[in-house]
């Protein structure tokens, strides 16, 4: 069975014969040409997985052919033969796109074997990396991004004429609405999709190794820095670096994060070599900066540099209209995993359609598979919801005025608490979600909890 197919360009007929002798031997699928334009009409006819061609023939020669060659076909593999005195013609292909080069004797044949196999693995490794790259451009397009809603759209209309620049993008919505899928789009839809893709939930990594997370460490800078280690952004380079909850970074790393996005330039922690980076900056947060801006907690600069193109995510109670469109997209996704799911009744949409959703659209994932798996028929239905999904909030009761009066500061002071602690509640003392349910910013409510004192430990 043939392993490979392979062209051969050479006016040399006795070496040509030669090498193809050696590579029909080998197993590989061979034509033979003599010149470069011969080769040209071959490959036109014919796909090659690598072509072997001599530096020096007769018209076109090899350093232009190569040329030709990777116009014709971007992925073309080519292995150059050189004859002595020619290294710098050598150098020339290798810069035109070759792959490698190989000396011209007859007693080495018999070892290109090795460099043959190395050129046709490249070949393989950047056909799959091609392919991978398409379905990751099919998966993070926009159409992919579900929802007909006005507001859904015009968000996406944003990303659209935004993603294919090098304009640093600021994504601003509440917990689990998207952003991240938003910042993918932007990538995946951008010269730089062939490049690295590098998130960073700012929120989530420690305040002490941030830093380092994002700009590399040389062995030695600290404590348990056993080796040198790359950080997030050179990771990123040519690429996008998405920077999620960008509103936890500490004011002492904005600074140096300002330094990186007006000079392009950092240094790793415990070093004093400034290494240069070709970024995209992709960052979002669930909080409102200008606020942290007012209490001194974000860089009015850092502000102006990340948000000059701010894209807003609708929570999914402003897009409601797309709940339907949701739910079945996820339905058609658990039913791959979990057969015999047909679909969700009216009443049971209907309640889902009425429902908050605090967690938006995360959220409702979330349900979607619990109820794939937890259903009690083919058919989700109202029973199989949870009794805080659906319907409307339940009325909230005011205390009765006794005769003598109340104490109003009081009273107040405890049914604002009473609330906030029932929001706190229900979301496992997530602050953000639980901002989402009482409609306050987090920062609001976040000053709230501290001059109320509340704590776990009050539930």
């Amino acid at each position: 069975m043939s392993r490979a197919s392979i062209l051969v360009v050479d006016d040399d007929a006795v070496f040509r014969a030669a090498l193809c002798r050696y590579l029909k031997g080998e197993g590989y699928a061979t034509t033979a040409v003599v010149d470069a334009e011969s080769g040209i009409e071959a490959l036109e006819s014919h796909p090659f997985e690598l072509v072997l061609t001599d530096l020096r023939m007769p018209g076109v020669d090899g350093v232009e052919f190569i040329g030709r060659i990777l116009k014709l076909d971007p992925n073309a593999v080519c292995i150059v033969i050189t004859g002595f005195g020619s290294p710098e013609r050598s150098v020339e292909a290798l810069k035109a796109g070759a792959f490698w080069f190989v000396d011209k004797s007859y007693e080495r044949i018999a070892t290109f074997g090795p460099l043959i196999e190395k050129a046709l693995e490249n070949r393989r490794l950047r056909s799959s990396n091609q392919q991978l790259q398409r379905q990751l451009e099919a998966r993070y397009g926009f159409e992919n991004i579900i929802g007909e809603s006005d507001v859904l759209r015009q968000a996406i209309d944003v990303v659209r004429k935004v993603a294919d620049t090098d304009a640093t993008v600021l994504v601003l919505g509440e917990s689990g609405v998207g952003k991240e899928l938003f910042a993918r789009a932007i990538h995946y839809n951008s010269s730089r999709s062939e490049e690295a893709f590098v998130p960073v939930n700012c929120g989530a990594v420690p305040e002490e190794l941030l830093e380092s997370e994002l700009f590399g460490h040389v062995r030695g800078a600290f404590t348990g820095a056993i080796r040198d280690r790359i950080g997030r952004f050179s990771a990123a380079n040519n690429g996008t670096l998405f920077l999620d909850e960008i509103g936890d970074m500490s004011p002492a790393l904005q600074i140096k994060l300002l330094r990186v996005l007006q000079e392009r330039e950092f240094e790793p922690v415990g070093s004093s070599k400034t290494e240069q980076v070709d970024v995209r900056i992709v960052a979002a947060t669930n909080q409102d900066l200008g606020a942290l801006i007012r209490e001194g907690l974000f860089r009015e600069d850092l502000y102006f540099r990340l948000n000059v193109i701010p894209i807003e995510v609708p929570s999914l109670r402003e897009r409601r209209e797309d709940i339907p469109l949701l739910v079945e997209h996820f339905l058609h996704i658990q039913r791959r995993r979990h057969p015999g799911v047909e679909g969700i009744t009216s009443g049971a949409m209907k309640r889902l359609a009425e429902y908050q959703w605090p967690g938006n659209v995360r959220e409702l994932q979330s349900l979607i598979e619990r109820l794939a798996i937890l259903r009690r028929g083919n058919w989700i239905d109202e029973s199989d919801l949870p009794h805080q999904v659906g319907g409307p909030p339940p009325a909230i009761r005011s205390p009765s005025l006794p005769p003598d009066g109340i104490d109003f500061s009081s009273v107040v002071d405890a049914f604002e608490s009473d609330l906030i602690l029932q929001a706190l509640q229900t979301t496992g003392w997530n602050k953000n979600q639980a901002a989402n349910l009482l409609r306050l910013k987090r920062t609001t409510l976040v000053e709230k909890i501290r001059s109320k004192g509340l704590t776990p430990s009050a539930d």
